[in-house]
């Protein structure tokens, strides 16, 4: 017991860091011309359309050191539009720093691109929130490098970057610890619909699923159905350029004035109600008494005594049912009649109300644990047996249990123990076996010898030494491998003197094939 402390070493979750998600991010860039004033404009309208739709929003601006950012030979090279644009829209840092004080003052968050390094120090001087880095910097990796000592929030496009070069931004990223996300995007300015690649949103929500992932449009500010697609496809930041026009100000293919905006946060707002939410996801109350109306209901075939049981052949089905009564999905043959029934009458609802047998409890158990699997995208495939441990009883089950699959047992042994929402484990320990778990999905609590308590999430381990006592339990369901010594049936001590005195097969069911057929 003296190196269980070392066994207590575990992933810590990150202390609260920034939450990028539902952030809504108004680009300014250079659609303030260089001009104060038009820049307060930009951000007043903006600010009224984050209250008017309530959503969490950052006006966000760009910064070069212009002197040192665009190459002395190049600096009146008239060719070039950028260098021009750059040029003929500069502002000084205390313009800027009205801009930033203008959107504070609305409620706004603060945001910026520095495309080089003395512009992150000057973002870090004037109090901007949240670093962003433009796709045409995320290889940069001298001014990532200077970023990331920022210490602030940080989202980061990946426009025109291959898959590889994503992974290794996420690496440099996550090794220096940065609280960041990423986004989308295409650097076509402004970007048809058939290049928009929204599929890609989708792809990096998978392949990074602890990032928030988010779109950066620059599709015709007319098109509202992007950020409808894109929502759906798991975006959960979205970034738009925005501006004012007036009669000298003509504003780009790909920027959006406020009447664009609003439409656009109205498009986003419909695709969130229309995806709904965790508690809408499946069926309804108002659509049960629908659906109820289109059901066929149980009616007897001839008279039926109080006391029969009734068979198939005793009941047709037919529309439409009448309140009260049994539809034929709840039709379960052999049950008992509660009163006498005439020819044509309509069976009670009440018949089909009786406790589930033990063949039902363990269908359904096996249907959530395939649920629970599939959703993790763990496979099993063919070899393997599973086993129930029900130490109070199949019906007790759900409160107190474990679906245990067993993959190999030879001189070494590996388990995936699966444990629907609200299961627990009763305290257990082991002469012959050492075990060590390591989560896959969910979360799950751990006490050993009644003092030491572990939450594991996903990727942790913990070593359970012989003799340790130790019992788990989860809120919101867990999956975890169990990598052990040889199992042996006769290694499981419990501290309820109840459960080790019921033989094994009173508190274990052994299922071939998922119990495919075997109650049949």
């Amino acid at each position: 017991m003296d190196n269980l402390p070392h066994t207590l070493m575990t992933h810590t979750p990150r202390e609260e860091q920034f939450n990028f998600e539902g952030l809504f991010v108004f680009e300014m860039a250079n659609n303030h011309q260089g001009d104060v004033e038009h820049g307060k404009r930009i951000i007043r309208e903006m600010a009224k359309l984050a209250k008017e739709f309530g959503v969490k929003a950052a006006v966000k601006l760009q910064f070069r050191d212009l002197d040192t950012f665009v190459h002395p030979a190049e600096k009146n090279n008239k060719d070039n539009k950028h260098v021009q644009r750059f040029l003929s829209t500069k502002l000084s840092e205390d313009q800027f720093a009205e801009l930033i004080r203008e959107t504070k003052e609305h409620g706004l968050l603060t945001m910026c691109t520095p495309f080089d390094e003395p512009s992150v120090d000057q973002l870090a001087r004037q109090g901007i929130e949240i670093l962003k880095i433009g796709s045409c910097s995320a290889k940069d990796w001298p001014l990532l490098e200077k970023a990331v000592q920022a210490g602030k929030p940080m989202i980061v496009s990946t426009g025109g970057m291959h898959m590889k070069d994503v992974d290794n931004l996420v690496s440099f990223l996550d090794h220096r610890y940065a609280n960041f996300a990423l986004m989308h995007c295409v650097a076509v300015y402004p970007t048809p619909k058939n290049k928009l690649r929204l599929r890609q949103i989708e792809v990096m929500r998978e392949r990074y699923p602890e990032i928030t992932i988010g779109f950066s449009t620059h599709e015709d500010p007319d098109n509202t159905s992007a950020i409808q697609l894109a929502f759906a496809k798991g975006a959960r930041m979205f970034e738009k350029h925005v501006g004012v026009p007036t009669d000298t100000i003509k504003l780009n293919a790909y920027s959006a004035n406020p009447d664009q905006v609003r439409a656009w946060l109205t498009a986003y707002q419909d695709a969130v109600d229309s995806c709904g939410n965790e508690e809408s996801l499946w069926g309804q109350a108002d659509e049960a008494k629908d659906l109820h109306l289109l059901m066929r209901g149980v009616f007897a075939m001839g008279d039926i005594k109080k006391g029969q049981i009734i068979h198939r052949d005793d009941v047709f089905f037919a529309f439409p049912i009448q309140q009260g009564q049994m539809s034929s999905g709840q039709w379960r043959d052999g049950i008992v009649a509660d009163r006498d029934y005439a020819k044509n009458m309509p069976l009670l609802a009440s018949l089909s109300e009786r406790p589930l047998g033990k063949k039902e409890l363990i269908y359904g158990v096996i249907h959530d644990v395939k649920g629970m699997l599939n959703a993790a995208r763990i496979p099993v495939g063919l070899e393997f047996s599973v086993e129930l441990s029900h130490h109070y009883g199949m019906k007790n089950f759900r409160e107190c249990g474990v679906v245990i699959i067993d993959c190999i047992n030879r001189e070494y042994c590996k388990k995936l123990l699966i444990q629907l929402p609200g299961q627990r484990h009763p305290y257990h320990h082991h002469k012959k076996k050492e075990e060590t778990f390591q989560m896959l999905a969910g979360k799950l609590e751990v006490e050993l010898e009644g003092k030491y308590r572990r939450t594991l999430y996903p990727g942790d381990t913990l070593v359970i030494q012989r003799g340790v006592k130790h019992r788990f339990w989860t809120d919101s369901g867990a999956i975890f491998e169990e990598v052990s010594t040889t199992h042996y049936n006769d290694d499981s001590m419990y501290d309820d003197p109840s459960i080790n005195t019921k033989p094994r097969e009173e508190r274990k069911t052994k299922l071939v094939n998922w119990g495919r057929h075997q109650f049949d």
